[in-house]
């Protein structure tokens, strides 16, 4: 069959190349043609676009760059209607996948969305346009097969594919890291300041002003796939930060803690049970437009999911120096760790095991053969 994914940024692309395996296991004969990044064109099919053309953060950057994502939506309509997909597959990306999905469906393509718009955090009234579009929805939160019942809207819940990525990674040897990356023997604070350059500008300055506030530490930047060094240098000017590019995984599998921009990241931090301090800043127009429009009382995933305040989330305003060497230092402390790690497990629980993109990829199958 011919499938056509569309993915955005780092971590569709990431969650993107795991589906694309799996269906691949499913369907030998599966010509994949795709929206999105190295680790997709990985595994081979066709990459269209690559989603370092079109990131684009908040409200206000959306608008500043209409034009540009108009045009790739036009493009992409084009490029659907040439390759006549058997079922055509969103992967998050909302602001751009819903507008594709409207059109698909008028075409009468099959489309299915893995990993749901969160549409529980602001504008439910979308659920509306989701049911009238989306043919099948595989969603990898637990929370989320109970929000959409209450619209009468049935999803599948497969379970968070972060999960398989991590266990099925191959584990590192932190003498060998710090040999191979030039580290010292201090105790790792991994920096995760994102992988767009918005907010990276916004993020990692807070972040490493309080380096010289723990000289007994190593601080380390996880640098994103989608940029490159040179964009990091210029905010690099202690000489107790070290940068290491497309190894997050396994610099959280050597950390003590980190400082974790919100988003997929603090996800990834908890289940590498590393302690985390939660930060969020964005362009002052794009967050006060969101703080009218966002309902939920947390903004990063390890709380959402458990309901309760896990890690501390330091917003806006909040994130501070003086604030973040408050949070850094509790965190440090090692009668506080203790319930970080019985919260993590807890969490990990919750998600639901292995075997997300095997158990997706087998539903797109037998829906659509």
């Amino acid at each position: 069959m011919k499938y056509y994914i569309i993915a955005g940024e780092a971590s569709g692309d990431l969650h993107g190349s795991n589906l694309m395996k799996a269906l691949l296991q499913q369907d030998a004969d599966a010509n994949i043609r795709f929206w999105g990044g190295d680790l997709m064109q990985a595994v081979g099919g066709t990459l269209v676009k690559h989603y370092k053309e079109r990131q684009f953060m908040g409200f206000a950057e959306v608008i500043f760059n209409l034009r540009k994502i108009l045009g790739l939506i036009k493009f992409c309509k084009k490029d659907i209607e040439k390759f006549q997909p058997d079922v055509i597959i969103f992967i998050d990306n909302s602001g751009f996948n819903l507008r594709i999905a409207k059109w698909a469906k008028e075409q009468n393509f099959k489309t299915h969305y893995y990993i749901s718009p969160q549409v529980w955090a602001s504008r439910a009234s979308r659920v509306e346009k989701i049911k009238r579009d989306i043919d099948q929805m595989y969603v990898i939160l637990p929370f989320e097969k109970e929000f959409y019942a209450k619209y009468d809207y049935d999803v599948h819940f497969v379970g968070h594919p972060l999960i398989d990525g991590i266990a099925d990674r191959t584990q590192v040897s932190e003498f060998e890291f710090r040999k191979k990356h030039k580290l010292s023997k201090k105790p790792i604070i991994a920096l995760l300041p994102g992988s767009r350059k918005q907010e990276i500008t916004k993020m990692l300055s807070v972040m490493l002003s309080v380096v010289d506030d723990f000289p007994d530490y190593q601080f380390v930047i996880a640098g994103a796939p989608s940029q490159d060094y040179e964009f990091y240098a210029p905010f690099i000017k202690q000489t107790n930060v070290a940068f290491i590019s497309n190894k997050t995984y396994d610099l959280l599998s050597v950390s003590n803690a980190a400082l974790v921009t919100s988003g997929t990241a603090t996800l990834e931090t908890a289940l590498f049970k590393v302690p985390q301090v939660v930060c969020y800043k964005a362009n002052a127009i794009s967050y006060q437009i969101a703080k009218r429009i966002i309902t939920l009382k947390f903004i990063s995933l390890v709380n959402l999911i458990m309901d309760r305040e896990v890690v501390t989330e330091l917003i806006q305003g909040d994130l501070n120096t003086k604030r973040l060497k408050k949070e850094l230092t509790h965190i440090l402390d090692e009668d506080e760790r203790v319930q970080f790690f019985i919260d993590y497990y807890d969490l990990e629980k919750k998600l639901g095991g292995k075997g997300a993109s095997q158990k997706t990829a087998q539903l797109i199958f037998e829906s659509c053969k």
